[in-house]
Parts: structure tokens; sequence; C-alpha cells
């Protein structure tokens, strides 16, 4: 009993302690929209977390908690492989590999891959404004390696570090980050009085690292020292010199309860609030119905609302659906789907699959 006390001490000390040094990180920033790269890293994968309106720190138990909160991977009871291809706004694409190998007595480790291709543009110069007749593309992606255990049947702590590449034709920037996250489960709210029906609560902290600084080819340029006078050298090699910009920095906190469980429906509700430091704060809410079917899986329908509160938002409704097959020899396959509504911007579409094994 004694072992337990002291980790509900450590629990608790350790989620004061992030969002004690997060609140000093930003309460310098709270005014500054749009000035963060590789801000790729705030669109959400998966589509579970996508339908439930991006209110899934606390509700996350799949590969995907690569992104939300890498504490979900240590209730994975399987190994699991995934991929999503997830069309964004302006022919952008966004795609998403990933597998998670679970090791018993020790923890699940996962490797994650997430890219987005900006496609193909025409190279613009101020004298052929209309094209020079090149094409150039801008891609960024990162590579994620995480580890999540759980340290008592009721706390789930999670770990990943990344690498993160942002390119632009012939210039690129690198940075590294990590993300830490934590799932408490409580017998609050528990229609049965089990810990696994109770409330959840779910902490991340995303994005902490180095700053991008781009560099390559692309920013030589000649220069004219003294443009002016004769006899100088006329095309003398120069190189911009650019700022760093610093990563899009996200605290997320939420928690989520099961109104309804019976043999084959349970209800979950959801709500997160997020601190960016590149944007106002804003809460995402979402909801689940699971329907199992008895030997062969479950259903699921899930809907959501995105970025409440949020100054200026585009964001809104969010909608979609999921399936999870049992097969022989303890295989399965998962796909889900999410529909995201972004105003003015359109609307984006999510498609995921994977396999269990």
């Amino acid at each position: 009993m004694r072992v337990f006390r002291l980790m509900k001490i450590a629990a608790t000390l350790y989620c004061f302690l992030i969002i004690f040094s997060v609140k000093i990180y930003t309460q310098e920033h709270s005014d500054r929209v749009g000035t963060t790269a590789a801000n790729f890293l705030e669109i959400g994968i998966g589509g579970a977390g996508n339908a439930m309106g991006e209110a899934y720190v606390s509700v996350t138990r799949d590969l995907y908690s690569i992104y939300w909160n890498p504490a979900g991977l240590a209730f994975l009871r399987q190994n699991e492989v995934s991929f999503m291809y997830q069309p964004w706004i302006v022919d952008i694409n966004t795609a998403f590999a990933g597998v998670a190998i679970v090791l018993p007595r020790i923890g699940t480790l996962s490797l994650g891959y997430y890219h987005v291709g900006y496609g193909e543009m025409e190279v613009t110069t101020l004298e052929k404004q209309d094209g020079t007749g090149e094409l150039f593309t801008a891609n960024d992606y990162s590579i994620s390696l995480c580890f999540s255990r759980k340290l008592a049947q009721w706390f789930a702590f999670g770990a990943s570090g990344k690498f993160i590449s942002s390119q632009i034709w012939h210039t690129s920037a690198n940075a590294m980050a990590v993300d830490l996250g934590v799932i408490v489960s409580t017998h609050f709210f528990s229609p049965t009085g089990n810990r696994t029906e109770g409330m959840n609560i779910g902490m991340s902290i995303s994005n902490y690292g180095t700053r991008l600084k781009y560099d390559g080819i692309d920013l030589l340029n000649p220069i004219d020292i003294l443009p002016y006078e004769e006899g100088n050298y006329r095309d003398v090699e120069g190189q911009f010199r650019l700022q760093s910009w610093e990563l899009p920095l996200i605290f997320r906190i939420g928690c989520s309860i099961t109104p309804i469980v019976m043999i084959n429906h349970r209800l979950t509700i959801a709500v997160d609030a997020l601190h960016p430091n590149n944007n106002s704060e804003s809460v995402n809410l979402g909801a689940q119905y699971e329907l199992r079917i008895p030997g062969t899986g479950s259903f699921f329908l899930r809907c959501g609302y995105k970025a409440l509160f949020m100054d200026r938002s585009e964001y809104g409704l969010t909608v979609g659906g999921g399936l999870v097959m049992r097969m022989m020899h303890n295989f399965g396959f998962k796909v889900d789907y999410a529909f995201k509504n972004i105003g003015i911007l359109g609307n984006v579409h999510s498609y995921t699959f994977g396999f269990l094994f």
C-alpha cells in the first residue's frame, strides 16, 4: 500500500510539473498567432480522434496515441500496424504509417512516420511572375519513436522522441522534439464501480524541442556590394541568413466518462482543453458510441466539435465511424473514417486502415 501511495504522490507531482512548466513557457506568448514553424504537427491524425472533435487525449487507446498522447499506447493488447490517408485543403495531402509492438511485462514500443506533401508549384521571379517553366515541391515529415508503460493499473506514462524535417525545393530545416503524456484511471462516475468504466484523465505536452532554421542553396544570391562604383567585384556570392522558429508547442488536458455501460453498448463522452504557444486556448468536445458484436468485433459512431472558444476559428462539427473485426488466430483489422468541417477552407476526410496481430 505504501508503494501505491508513493506512486500516487509521484504522479500528482508530475502532472503539476507539466502544468507549471507549460504555464511558465507560454505566459509571455499569449498572442502569437502564426509565429511557429512546422505547423503540420498541429494537424490531427487518425480517424477516431478526428471524428471526436480531437477530444482524444484521455480516450486514445490505439496506435494513433503516438500523436495524441503517448501514454495511450500502454493500453494496447495486441501488436498493431496502421495507415492513414487524409487529403487536406488546397491539394495538400497528409499520410501516416506506424507500427506498435507490445512487449509483455516491459511496455509498448512504437514507430510512426507522418508526411505532408504540398504538391508541385510553379517557380516565379520578379521578372517572370507568370512562371519560369520550372516546378518545385515542398514536403514536411516527422519520425517518432515512442515507449509507453503502465506503472500501475490506474496510471500510464508515455514518452516519444521525434525528428522533424521541413523542405522547400533546395532549402530545408530540421529539429528534434519530445512528447510526454499520462493517463490516470479513476472510480469517479463509474456505472459499474470499475476503473475501466470510470473517469479517465489525460494530459500531454507535444513538440517540446529545438527550433527550425532553414538553410540551402536557394538562399545563395549574387550581391553587388558597391552598386554605384566601378572596379569592384560586381557579383559576390552572398547568402540570406534566416532566423530560427519555434515548434508549435501544445499542452492538452482532458477527461472522459462512460455514462452508459451495457453488455453490448458503451457511450463515451470526452472534453479536452488546449493551450498552444501560437494561438488562443480552446476546448474540444467528443462522443463515441460502441456497439459490440459478440464473436465478431465492434462498430463505432463518433461525433464532436473542435476549437470552441478559439478566437476566429474556422473549425466546427466533426463526425465519423469505425469498425473493428476479429478473426481467427487472434488477427483483426480496423477501419475508421472522419469528416471535418473547416469553414471557408472546405471539408476534410480522413481514412484509416489498421491490422491487429
